[in-house]
């Protein structure tokens, strides 16, 4: 049968992936999470918040898809801190998945639209593509006179072209060269730019607004995409676009309209959080600091980022490193094939901005003595 026969596969192939059980009260340092600027953490601020609900009386449910939703108050003020922030229109969304497999869809649902994608853009991006059904091209990952060959000798086929990237990549950490992105899509006729933001929003830029901010390239770049559940600890994600553009996602995103909304409490968390968030620059740069520290116990090299890997080249080995560190006092979650690509299986490092240098430390000697297990 089938379903057996894929799950002795996944077995055999150190693959199958299980559930993790409740690690919060692990003395391990988490270092698998997205809470980059530590607000998952945050007491004080969700007491402020709870006493904010409790006196608002915040619905903890939409009831229905944001189309049919009686209650949009909670909706509207969030999309419009959000929209404030980036001088855009805003448009929420369920998650960040939803957000991309809704978007990337609605723009390439027919025949006459070529989209041409980063290799390693998120499944969510991969999942809208095909949703999508226009013709896919992915050029190598960063790879710009990859991507601009591929659109001197297909795009001319077709009426619009969709160019899609991440800004900080989640598996390895490192950054697109947005100015090169946007110079793709000005020397293509009909091209339009969409930039995945999850990773950056919260940790990078002016008031956390992101990479593309941070180049001051918000009006070059069609939709931004940011996400509520990493870095601004709460859940859903958004869509930072034109008027046009998203009155077509109303229209056209079928993860916006067939999804009971978010409910209306962790929308107001999130404008909650958002605005506090703009202010955390203590945050990002203790984030930033940390950063350099991890690099150098990891020996990478390389612009420093909160996210950081540290390649295995198996599944085996990366369950196996994953298991030692536990032992040793860090908790960080093997990364394996098909998240990654064949022979890179790793451990992905990611930071908080609540942790220490005291706390990250001993984590050198840890993986100096791995590291002689992986030659």
């Amino acid at each position: 049968m089938y379903i057996d026969e894929t799950l002795s596969r996944l077995q055999a192939e150190g693959n199958m992936r299980r559930l993790p059980p409740d690690s919060r009260d692990s003395a391990c340092l988490d270092l698998s999470g997205n809470d980059y600027l530590g607000i998952a953490l945050r007491d004080d601020m969700r007491c402020e918040f709870l006493a904010e609900a409790a006196e608002h009386r915040y619905s903890m449910t939409a009831s229905a898809s944001r189309l049919l939703a009686s209650r949009q108050t909670e909706f509207e003020s969030l999309e419009k801190v959000i929209s404030d922030a980036y001088g855009r229109p805003t448009l929420l969304f369920n998650s960040g998945y939803h957000a991309n497999t809704g978007m990337i869809a609605a723009l390439s649902a027919d025949k006459h639209t070529l989209v041409v994608a980063d290799k390693l853009v998120h499944a969510s991006i991969i999942d809208g593509m095909r949703l999508g059904g226009a013709p896919i091209a992915r050029f190598r990952h960063n790879d710009y006179t990859h991507l601009r060959h591929i659109l001197a000798t297909k795009a001319g086929g077709f009426r619009s072209v969709l160019i899609v990237a991440e800004s900080i990549y989640s598996m390895d950490g490192d950054r697109a060269d947005l100015h090169a992105l946007v110079e793709a899509k000005e020397s293509t006729p009909g091209a339009m730019l969409y930039v995945d933001e999850a990773h950056a929003v919260g940790t990078t830029g002016p008031c956390g607004l992101g990479l593309v901010q941070q180049e001051g390239l918000g009006g070059k770049v069609d939709i931004v995409v940011g996400t509520m559940g990493k870095a601004l600890g709460g859940s859903g994600a958004y869509g930072v676009m034109d008027k046009r553009l998203k009155s077509f996602m109303v229209n056209k995103a079928r993860s916006l309209i067939f999804s009971t909304a978010l409910p209306p409490i962790c929308a107001a968390w999130n404008r909650f959080v958002f605005e506090r968030m703009q202010g955390m620059d203590n945050e990002r740069s203790r984030l930033a600091q940390l950063s350099h520290a991890l690099y150098d116990i990891l020996g990478l090299e390389g612009e420093p980022s909160h996210i950081a890997p540290l390649i295995a080249g198996s599944p085996e080995r990366a369950l196996a490193i994953s298991a030692e560190l536990e032992k040793l006092g860090f908790h960080v979650l093997p990364i394996r094939t098909p998240t990654v690509p064949p022979g890179t299986d790793r451990l992905r490092f990611s930071l908080c901005a609540s942790y220490t240098r005291e706390q990250l430390s001993p984590l050198r000697d840890c993986i100096n003595a791995l590291k002689k297990g992986l030659k």
